[in-house]
């Protein structure tokens, strides 16, 4: 069969959305947003960038890299490119927006994080704590996205 000839699986009634499932996209998500969030702050910090364009590079990172991880998989399942960013932009574009409002803010709210330095462990700290609140707090909103067919359980339709 060839890669341009693959069809999308068959959509499936959605399976109940457990927390565990919801944990597991949410962590697979936040992987890719991780990559790009640090790497945006740790770039933005490194360069003296004020902290809008520093926010405004780890959102494009994060939105990148989440992307480019959940294409990674789809396109070993033997769809073409096209079809794969599709399915990336179903599966995790509103997780990733969730988690970049959320780590952000944290990051912006913390006094002094945005200015603290790569060496500082208030930088480190904050920025942690952001990925554990974006963690925390865009599971439920995965758990209701695969209860009903969306987020990541289109991911799903793709692995054997």
């Amino acid at each position: 069969m060839e890669h341009s000839d693959h069809h999308p699986p068959a959509a499936e009634p959605p399976a109940a959305a457990t927390w565990a499932m919801a944990a597991q996209a949410t962590l697979h998500c936040l992987t890719g947003c991780a990559i790009g969030e640090v790497l945006g702050m740790v770039i933005g910090t490194w360069r003296g960038l004020p902290d809008l364009a520093t926010v405004v590079l780890s959102v494009a990172l994060a939105f990148l890299f989440g992307y480019a991880l959940t294409m990674r998989g789809v396109l070993r399942a033997g769809v073409d490119f096209r079809t794969a960013l599709k399915v990336a932009l179903a599966a995790d574009t509103v997780s990733i927006a969730v988690m970049e409002v959320l780590d952000n803010a944290v990051m912006l709210l913390v006094p002094g994080a945005m200015d603290a330095g790569l060496g500082s462990v208030l930088f480190w700290a904050a920025l942690a704590g952001s990925l554990v609140t974006a963690f925390v707090l865009t599971t439920p909103v995965n758990k209701w996205l695969i209860g009903r067919g969306k987020g990541h359980a289109v991911v799903h339709r793709y692995h054997h």
